[in-house]
């Protein structure tokens, strides 16, 4: 039990890095190329696990190739799409609290598509957690209330995120989680790669530092934390491993720190809201899809 832990949160950690990562990234690559690029390598890694465990990609494939598309469409082409741009305007720290109420969005999407009922602590959660998420985006300041336009582009990744999750639970194919998250990520890797293609935006090769913080994202923030997560929920259930996407901001202002940006105070109180918020919807350890 020690061991999933530790993984689950070696995954939370990633994801947390992902947001610091992606400076040096966009430092030398446009938001359409670094998400395809990460997802590229990514999907490529991911098939050779899958085959080296011999998934049968081929049948799933055939079977389910329009649901995959869908799936890879919202939650791996469009987040991520809106992450890349988002992270230009927006810090690390502010985009890693805003996807920490992930849950709660989650949940009141599946209200309106599943027909799932959200239970009281959810319900109770929710403004706590948007409050928080007001503080931090506003920098405390409500007399003028003014939203960067990263903030805005993180809160659409929250909601492409959201949204894959509940349309996950409602068509993801039955069988191999493994097979499933492989072919989910080629989907996405292959609608972002067209985007990019036909956009006409400039590739340049990246510098070396660039290229060694895509490197980290497409390894751990993709390839090991989805698998890390994935063995998460398999052994704890959703709903323990949920809590630990409360991590991920930790992790993101903590790395953020060590590199010298320290967390504003409107951080500090907005991301103590978002916890707190977060942490209510699951003191009964429900399940969440994540």
């Amino acid at each position: 039990m020690g061991t999933t832990y530790f993984l689950v949160a070696t995954a939370a950690f990633f994801w947390g890095a992902n947001f610091v990562l992606a400076g040096p990234v966009l430092a030398d690559l446009p938001p359409l190329w670094a998400a395809s690029m990460r997802f590229l390598f990514g999907a490529v890694l991911m098939i050779a696990i899958a085959g080296l465990r011999k998934e049968d990609l081929a049948g799933m494939l055939r079977r389910h190739a329009g649901i995959y598309l869908l799936l890879g469409t919202v939650g791996i082409a469009a987040f991520n799409l809106f992450f890349f741009y988002a992270l230009r305007t927006t810090s690390a720290a502010n985009g890693a609290l805003i996807m920490a109420t992930n849950p709660l969005l989650t949940t009141l999407i599946a209200s309106m598509v599943l027909g799932e009922k959200p239970t009281f602590r959810h319900l109770a959660a929710i403004p706590v957690a948007l409050a928080g998420v007001l503080v931090v985006v506003t920098k405390g300041d409500f007399a003028t209330f003014s939203v960067s336009t990263g903030d805005w582009l993180m809160l659409g990744a929250n909601f492409f995120w959201a949204l894959y999750n509940v349309l996950g639970k409602k068509y993801m194919p039955a069988g191999s989680a493994l097979g499933n998250t492989s072919l989910v990520m080629t989907a996405g890797a292959f609608v972002l790669f067209a985007v990019a293609l036909g956009s006409g935006a400039h590739f340049s090769e990246p510098g070396a530092r660039a290229a060694e913080a895509l490197a980290i994202m497409a390894v751990g923030g993709t390839v090991m934390a989805y698998l890390f997560w994935s063995m998460g929920i398999m052994r704890l259930g959703a709903g323990r491993t949920a809590i630990f996407l409360n991590l991920v901001p930790v992790f993101a202002m903590l790395i953020e720190g060590f590199m010298g940006a320290s967390p504003t105070s409107a951080q500090l109180a907005g991301g103590f809201l978002v916890l707190c918020g977060v942490t209510i919807s699951m003191l009964r350890l429900e399940a969440i899809r994540s």
